[in-house]
């Protein structure tokens, strides 16, 4: 396993993690959820990411009575969750980034991950009705109460992170130190143009999600559409409409072959693509198979065959690659 640094902190995290979305507490089982955290903690992962939201709670539960079962180094692994959508209640105050719910939403997450306190705290989504200011506060104030370390947001623009920043600039507090953007073969402006500059400013760490694009970069719906896949669950529809299109599956088909040309499969090639971006600090695996797990753990050994050539071949089939603003 390799290790990057998370943007300008000292926190080192591996360069794959395991996510929990849409598996732990509702796609699959919790034995089978044990089983993935094992084998990636034994694989040299030492980050798991999770959040208030997923399975409203369920969850962080399962994965903190894993954590709390296999007994590992509180030192050795990096938990995380996230606030803003809430839990499942719909009153005021029970979502968004006010002080009162970022509050409550992380005592009610220690609580469900059974921890003393969360590695990496997340500002799931941006939130218009609260004045960064609060939003900054409070996670400072999480901060000085040990029940976080580091705090960070979760599809924000580069204008908002910023905007916190120069918030804790003026008061001498602690700015976001990562941001959890969606990145891969299909979606790439936000990681490669949008954050180019503030990487190199503040220091951005990312710790991206869909590596896979919700599964079609693994090639699995290039000829049938297989039940129980998370763009079959109620719900996810979005994911459905958003990733599995004609002209990905089209460009999924070509990619395939191309990853046989040089001896991987589909969903290495995708995930060591993602990796290869000196700017990803981590890409968060999703599973909800061991065997699938494996399989994208072996991705590193796949970024040496990304040269040159292969990656213009990858360009040519994606035919989307970002163009930087002309200053």
């Amino acid at each position: 396993m390799e290790y990057r640094r998370l943007g300008k902190s000292g926190l080192q995290v591996s360069v794959l993690s395991l996510g929990s979305w849409i598996t732990f507490g509702k796609q699959i089982e919790d034995r089978t959820a044990e089983r993935l955290m094992a084998i990636a903690y034994e694989q040299g992962v030492n980050f798991f990411d999770n959040a208030e939201i997923y399975a409203r709670g369920q969850s962080e539960i399962v994965m903190g009575q894993i954590l709390k079962k296999m007994k590992w180094e509180r030192s050795s692994w990096l938990v995380s969750s996230k606030v803003f959508w809430g839990d499942g209640g719909k009153r005021p105050n029970q979502t968004g980034l006010s002080r009162k719910h970022i509050f409550e939403a992380c005592h009610a997450s220690l609580r469900r991950l059974q921890v003393e306190y969360i590695d990496l705290y997340f500002c799931h989504r941006p939130d218009k009705n609260t004045p960064i200011e609060e939003t900054v506060w409070v996670m400072n104030h999480l901060i000085a109460q040990g029940k976080i370390l580091y705090w960070g947001t979760s599809e924000w623009s580069a204008q908002e992170i910023m905007e916190a920043h120069m918030v804790a600039r003026e008061n001498r507090l602690i700015g976001p130190v990562m941001e959890q953007p969606q990145y891969n073969m299909f979606h790439r402006h936000k990681v490669e143009v949008e954050f180019s500059q503030i990487y190199k400013t503040v220091g951005l760490g990312t710790t991206i999600w869909s590596p896979l694009a919700s599964g079609v970069l693994t090639g699995k719906y290039l000829e049938q559409f297989p039940s129980g896949s998370r763009l079959t669950l109620e719900g996810f529809e979005w994911l459905k409409e958003r990733n599995l299109t004609p002209a990905h599956i089209e460009q999924v088909r070509a990619l395939d072959g191309l990853a046989k040309d040089i001896g991987t499969s589909l969903p290495m090639l995708a995930v060591a693509w993602c990796v290869q971006n000196p700017n990803v600090s981590t890409a968060i695996l999703g599973a909800s198979r061991p065997e699938q797990l494996e399989e994208t753990l072996g991705s590193l050994e796949v970024v040496q065959k990304l040269t040159a050539e292969v990656n213009e071949r990858i360009e040519g089939i994606l035919t989307n690659k970002p163009v930087p603003p002309q200053f």
